[in-house]
């Protein structure tokens, strides 16, 4: 196992091991719990020189996502100390309320859980992680974190307010508290508006455009597979929709060889299997399904950022139907990272997709654009 691997998994099980704190909302705090979130979301002294907030990595004129292009077209991301690089690309945060706990159902099904791999079992706990990653914000640890806190007189008053004075010399607590106080700002309507052009259809406030409708169409119809990932519960129609089941499937992503380049780094990841709570090899090489909705914003697609179309991450499931090759490249689509785990019985399900039906279904798509953001996708 490399050193940051160790590193991140020692990092993820520390932050499982402090307990939840109770916090009080009550609405008698001059700060808000949210409020006090919002403000240490966009603080760059939260990292270990002062010079990176979670705002950097997920900003909020673009979905929450990275828009910084970090010699890698935007795949990975850059730390704190402007040399370390992700090996992932960063996900939006735009919805990442409606992620459940990470759990396993019937003893063989994962579900939930923040990161691509579930490492952080619920909102708060992936608040706190990249903190104290080396290869992110890399405050070294939870006593470091707590001196830059305790400057602040403002937070001393908001922790102190709603977690209870004691939490100011309890490092790990406040740890914990930060990433509750980041959780409750992303559980605001900022991040989960629910209002985009597909909501305004289902309320009956606008019509769908032709190819939004054609989009629709397929997207639900049983005669492609996009439903059987991208609906919690399958169901067409359902209002406030997270368009993601939330489970983990290996669907053959190729490795991006230009982020492997970069960080001079060959390693296979292993997905969920690198999540300190799954043993199964069966994990190898799957990732969660991420939500679709801001996707026409989340470039470049899939955990690794390989494809920097959405019409190509489209098309990409095709070639599990028929022989394609890659539109970005013009050359047949590279093998899976791991081949062994590939949802092949899933991704062989329905027909292959014509150019017309991917480009309609690529307009629905970018119908899920909450409004904030409509301006900065062309139709």
């Amino acid at each position: 196992m490399s050193v940051s691997l160790r590193g991140a998994l020692l990092l993820s099980l520390a932050a499982l091991a402090v307990p939840s704190i109770a916090a009080d909302d009550s609405g008698t705090c001059s700060l808000s719990l949210d409020a006090l979130g919002r403000a240490l979301f966009f603080d760059v002294n939260l990292s270990v020189n002062r010079s990176q907030s979670c705002a950097t990595c997920h900003s909020p004129d673009l979905a929450f996502v990275d828009t910084r292009d970090n010699g890698a077209d935007g795949a990975i991301s850059l730390g704190a100390d402007g040399v370390s690089l992700g090996k992932r690309n960063t996900p939006t945060i735009t919805y990442a309320a409606l992620v459940p706990d990470f759990a396993v159902d019937d003893g063989s099904v994962y579900r939930g859980g923040l990161f691509h791999d579930g490492r952080a079992s619920d909102l708060a706990t992936q608040a706190m992680q990249p903190i104290v990653n080396p290869l992110e914000m890399a405050m070294p640890d939870a006593h470091s974190l707590t001196r830059r806190l305790t400057e602040n007189p403002v937070y001393r008053e908001g922790f102190s307010c709603h977690f209870g004075a004691a939490v100011l010399s309890r490092p790990e607590a406040l740890h914990r508290a930060t990433g509750e106080a980041i959780a409750a700002f992303e559980r605001t309507s900022e991040f989960a508006p629910f209002d985009s052009r597909y909501d305004r259809y289902l309320a009956g406030e606008i019509e769908l455009s032709r190819i939004e409708e054609e989009g629709r169409v397929l997207f639900f119809s049983p005669l492609l597979n996009c439903a059987n990932c991208h609906l919690e519960d399958g169901m067409e129609g359902r209002l406030r929709e997270p368009f993601t089941n939330f489970e983990y499937f290996n669907i053959g992503v190729p490795v991006n060889v230009a982020v492997q380049s970069l960080r001079d780094d060959e390693t296979t990841d292993q997905g969920l299997l690198e999540n300190p709570q799954v043993d199964a090899e069966t994990g190898r090489g799957k990732f969660r399904v991420p939500t679709l909705r801001n996707v026409a914003l989340t470039a470049p697609y899939m955990h690794n950022g390989v494809f920097s179309e959405l019409e190509t991450a489209i098309a990409f499931y095709n070639k599990f139907l028929v022989r394609s090759d890659n539109p970005e490249t013009g050359r047949p689509w590279q093998p899976a990272e791991i081949e062994e785990t590939v949802a092949l019985e899933e991704l062989r399900r329905g027909q292959p997709m014509t150019p017309k039906q991917i480009r309609a279904l690529a307009a629905f798509l970018r119908a899920l654009t909450d409004r904030r953001y409509e301006n900065l996708v062309q139709r």
